[in-house]
């Protein structure tokens, strides 16, 4: 099937990518919304100005849509996006959060588009694990939740990482692989990338509950 992914460079959209990939999906383009606010409700905020550099990492085409960012608008600014691709079927990373996947599979059906989840319902120490085997250099660029602080910031999830996010689902019923909000992330190099994304200059930005990191130079380099 002829696929669009929508992609944030983010650990869930990369492997929902790579499954898609692996079930022989041709996938057409990387597809792209880019919120002008930090708080939308449905898009991926921090480190999305590396899209460009993600989408040439893994060579495919990226499409790209702003969105002012508001709640339920910024769903139209989505189906507009969606309706200008040729393909088939649209791949999601969702792993738990209904409130995505439903209005994704909304929007994909008023288009005549199919909507892959090829993560839904899975574990979330599975999804983990399996992105350690592709050996996905996952680096935390937003952290939002409790027992989550600043030291986070810019931090690879690594076999560490996992047990110390493992054992904050078990204290404060955070999601492992903050499906909530809790976190979000870029990959910068996995076993199918062409090129890795090099981080040359960053800095955090903590205002003493939450934070994100700002990465403000980075490159591609072979590998």
């Amino acid at each position: 099937m002829r696929v669009a992914v929508l992609a944030t460079g983010g650990k869930d959209s990369t492997l929902a990518l790579y499954r898609a990939m692996e079930e022989g999906h041709k996938v057409e383009a990387l597809a792209c919304m880019i919120p002008m606010r930090d708080d939308s409700y449905m898009f991926h905020y921090p480190s999305i100005n590396l899209i460009d550099l993600f989408a040439e990492a893994v060579n495919i085409p990226l499409v790209k849509g702003e969105t002012a960012g508001e709640k339920e608008r910024e769903l139209e600014d989505l189906k507009r996006l969606l309706a200008s691709l040729n393909v088939e079927g649209i791949v999601l990373g969702a792993v738990a959060s209904t409130y995505q996947k439903s209005r994704v599979e909304n929007i994909c059906s008023q288009l005549g588009l199919k909507c892959l989840t090829p993560l839904w319902g899975e574990d979330p120490y599975k999804i983990l694990r399996e992105m350690l085997e592709l050996e996905f250099e996952a680096i935390i660029t937003g952290v939002y939740a409790y027992g989550l602080d600043a030291q986070w910031l810019g931090r690879r999830i690594d076999e560490e990482a996992i047990v110390e996010l493992m054992e904050l689902n078990r204290r404060y019923g955070i999601s492992p692989i903050g499906e909530g909000g809790e976190y979000e992330t870029l990959v910068a190099n996995a076993k199918f990338f062409k090129r890795r994304i090099k981080i040359l200059e960053a800095e955090k930005h903590w205002d003493g509950q939450r934070g994100y990191l700002m990465i403000k130079k980075a490159v591609l380099e072979d590998k």
